[in-house]
């Protein structure tokens, strides 16, 4: 019988996978070009502006980790509810996740503003470049609640299947971010140049439109959740302890992942300045290419949780196993292509790096094209299919383990004990993205991740 199919034979199961897959990989490719528009334009102004600007994007970095890991933490009960057919549980709960991320952007906003020059600092040294991310920082930090609010209620609606409205208030964001950044930055149509400040502004009313749109979408037009019906802002106690204890094993895997980002970086940045420049080029261009296994993740978290929900277990299997082999047949097409691109991309760069971080930076995009296969596996396994079924806390274990046991203590030893080539310190700090695929693979063979997070009587 199909139920017990080694791979799943469904066709609608295709059709919603790659259709929900293109559809979420567009929408972060957007979201990651706003961010690099954003560069482009203030290193074109002064690069003074960049680095202030670049440090608190540190700080937005954080803000970025709890705005998508509360999201996954919605999406792994919300999805289940939804493969029972049940909304009203799934309103509470976007409900309850919109009460925590107001409590986090008002910490971080509270800190932001009474103690700005403490918080730069943490980062940078130089006066003036903390003077200008003050600047930027004064404005910027009131996204942090709309940022958080706006990628709660795109969860709330993945949860349910509706992605398309995502791409398109990306594509919007996009278009009003740049198009304010150029005139303000630069000073446009009569403007005066502000800089820092214009870039600020530009990012600040684009978030503005965005969850605008968004909320307008929810009460007006959308047909699923209908978030706005009902008591939705409710106390529900039980689904609370539901939710936290989904919550702060995926949220403090994510932000204290998060916070090992910069001491990686800051390896690198102790080598050499070739190193920087070649570590840049290539992981740019892997940065593009990761947008789509992270939307596989999304993706695969989704599919899990619904199936979870409708209560075919063996079905849940079926569809786990199938979607991890479409992990690894997306890996080896991505790091192919990464492979295959890798003298048109450094082209781009000749008489801009010299020699040796030209050669450097191709050895490391060679180097990245293995790690995309693994990252291609590991990750949706890991956060897709592990997380979204229900276990959060093996995720958390692994995670932590992986980061602050073995990949960050084998960086330093690579770069600094035992003085290896550049290639391989990087090949060590990107090393979690082979070996967690191992213990991945065998949990995820085990089916204990398979957990119901429903209630009956919701």
């Amino acid at each position: 019988m199909e139920k017990t199919a080694f791979f799943t034979k469904d066709r609608l199961f295709y059709k919603t996978l790659f259709s929900m897959l293109i559809i979420i990989a567009l929408q972060n490719l957007v979201a990651f070009s706003v961010n690099m528009i954003d560069n482009i334009m203030l290193g074109s102004y002064s690069q003074t502006a960049l680095s202030g600007a670049a440090t608190v994007n540190q700080i937005f970095f954080v803000i970025q980790q709890f705005a998508i890991s509360l999201g996954n933490s919605l999406v792994t009960i919300s999805s289940q509810y939804w493969g029972k057919g049940k909304p009203e549980p799934i309103r509470k709960l976007t409900g309850i996740t919109l009460k925590a991320s107001l409590v986090i952007s008002g910490i971080f906003i509270a800190v932001c503003l009474i103690i700005p020059d403490s918080i730069l600092g943490i980062f940078t040294s130089d006066p003036a470049i903390i003077s200008e991310g003050r600047t930027y920082l004064s404005i910027i930090v009131w996204t942090f609640l709309l940022f958080l609010l706006s990628n709660v209620l795109m969860a709330a609606l993945r949860a349910v299947g509706t992605v398309k409205i995502s791409f398109y208030v990306s594509i919007v964001s996009l278009i009003i971010n740049a198009g304010i950044n150029y005139v303000l930055i630069f000073g446009k149509l009569g403007f005066q140049a502000m800089g820092i400040k214009g870039a600020a502004i530009g990012t600040l009313i684009a978030r503005i439109v965005e969850l605008a749109i968004i909320v307008v979408y929810m009460a007006r037009f959308d047909k699923k959740l209908m978030l706005f019906t009902g008591k939705w802002l409710a106390s529900d106690r039980q689904l609370f302890k539901d939710f936290i204890k989904i919550a702060v094993p995926t949220v403090g895997a994510s932000v204290l992942w998060s916070i090992s980002v910069p001491l990686q970086t800051a390896i690198l940045g102790h080598l050499s300045s070739d190193a920087i420049a070649a570590n840049s080029v290539a992981t740019t261009f892997y940065q593009y290419l990761k947008v789509v296994v992270q939307a596989m993740s999304a993706t695969s978290a989704v599919m899990i949780g619904q199936a979870i929900g409708r209560g075919n277990i063996e079905r849940v299997k079926s569809d786990g196993r199938t979607l991890s082999v479409v992990c690894i047949g997306l890996g080896v097409v991505l790091g192919a292509a990464l492979f295959a691109l890798k003298n048109p991309l450094l082209s781009l760069y000749e008489g801009s790096f010299n020699s040796s971080a030209m050669e450097m930076a191709g050895t490391l995009i060679v180097i990245m094209s293995f790690v995309m296969v693994g990252m291609s596996y590991q990750m949706p396994v890991c956060f897709g299919i592990i997380q979204g079924g229900g276990d959060a806390k093996w995720n958390m274990a692994v995670n932590l383990i992986s980061t602050w046991c073995i990949v960050v203590p084998l960086s330093f030893m690579a770069a600094f004990w035992w003085k290896l080539p550049v290639g391989w310190v990087v090949l060590c700090i990107q090393s979690d993205q082979f070996f967690k695929g191992i213990p991945a693979f065998i949990h995820f063979r085990k089916y204990k991740w398979m957990k119901k997070l429903t209630r009956d009587n919701r």
